[in-house]
């Protein structure tokens, strides 16, 4: 039935509540199986039964078969009760004995760790799954930026036989989208360890949490002397907008301008007039002298939050604030990198992410767009 392969397989047959929970012991096999380890406070419990006294005994855990270069998953799952029909298969893979583990005393078995973690370190617009093979996964809600408090991450990671993995950091994510997982190493754990989980968050609030995109009306401003003169075409719509509109957004009306530092002011009030909730510029800010955007952006009243960043490409990046409305500079990168600045700073505005002169020096670190061939961002390493 299955392919053979000359690999020992550990298959750990569980009960609960009054029920034995068995661990088979290793043979040479038809396949490999990767199940946990049992504890070893909790080895000195082991009593060896033969494998004719297994009938009628109930899994407790999925017992994971891996075919090599074929499959990987459960060949039982959870809950399946021994069968006579059973003895067979386990004779041939020389499973003459299993052991018999008494899970009194405080132990907690592996889905129910795993149940627990994920409620102790999920926040706001996440949920997680029923454990699979010890596993839960923690899923998005929302479409929304993921948040993660790193340090405390790091904090629950140093507990022993304890591991939650995540995405990085504002990451963009969907809805229903898995955002981490959790398990313990053994197949089962002293319940104390996970109350001390359980506590850490409590005192220090989630681990993770979701925080969902809002679908802004927004507005352009195209610069450029020679875009307002028909002289070269407009890219606003295909570049800029059109990755606005993916996350839901809606633009109330765009304006093209001469490089003239009145009329980008006068673009920019008269967007905030309509309603727009964030206002995207383009050109005009590099070092050249008739490049003005900077100094137009300022004289609409607001106030520039950071000019340049630590970014390849989007180095001559804007941010500024016209009382509580995000204007975002975007430079001529927009035009012919798939990859930019943009992508970085679009979610987190869309989040409400507070965005500090901070940010964005913290931006130097994984600010380095590897420009492949096939992007793959944001499942890729540019920043983090």
């Amino acid at each position: 039935m299955f392919q053979k392969v000359d690999i020992k397989e550990v298959n750990e047959t569980l009960t609960v509540n009054k029920l034995n929970i068995n661990l088979a012991g290793d043979s040479k096999g038809q396949a490999f199986s990767e199940s946990n380890a049992v504890p070893e406070d909790a080895a000195a419990g082991l009593q060896k039964i033969h494998i004719k006294d297994a009938v009628g005994t109930v899994l407790a855990h999925d017992l994971t078969r891996i075919v090599p270069g074929k499959s990987k998953g459960p060949a039982y799952r959870k809950g399946h009760i021994v069968q006579q029909d059973d003895i067979p298969e386990l004779l041939k893979i020389g499973k003459e004995h299993l052991y018999v583990l008494d899970l009194s005393g405080g132990l907690l078995h592996e889905d129910d760790a795993a149940l627990r973690i994920a409620n102790a370190v999920c926040g706001e617009n996440l949920s997680w799954t029923q454990p699979g093979e010890g596993k839960s996964s923690m899923l998005s809600t929302c479409d929304g930026l993921l948040k993660i408090d790193v340090g405390l991450l790091l904090q629950i990671n140093r507990l022993d036989d304890i591991i939650v993995s995540t995405l990085r950091n504002a990451y963009p994510c969907r809805k229903n989208q898995i955002v981490a997982a959790t398990r313990i190493i053994p197949l089962v754990i002293p319940e104390d360890r996970i109350a001390e989980l359980e506590h850490i968050t409590h005192a220090a609030g989630s681990v993770l949490r979701v925080r969902p995109f809002r679908k802004l009306k927004f507005g352009g401003v195209v610069t450029g002397s020679e875009i307002y003169s028909g002289l070269i075409k407009d890219g606003f719509d295909e570049f800029v907008a059109r990755k606005a509109r993916q996350y839901g957004c809606e633009m109330v009306k765009k304006i093209l301008v001469p490089d003239d530092i009145d009329a980008i002011a006068s673009a920019i009030n008269e967007l905030c007039e309509l309603g727009c909730e964030l206002i995207l510029t383009t050109g005009g800010l590099s070092v050249d002298p008739d490049d003005v955007t900077r100094r137009g952006v300022r004289k609409s009243g607001a106030r520039i939050i950071n000019y340049g960043s630590p970014v390849l490409p989007g180095a001559m990046v804007l941010y500024a604030k016209r009382d509580n409305i995000p204007i975002l500079g975007l430079p001529a990168c927009v035009f012919y990198h798939q990859t930019t600045i943009y992508d970085i700073l679009l979610p987190r505005i869309l989040a409400d992410e507070p965005i500090t002169k901070d940010t964005f020096a913290e931006m130097g670190h994984g600010g380095l767009c590897l420009d492949c061939e096939e992007c793959r961002y944001p499942a890729c390493s540019f920043v983090q």
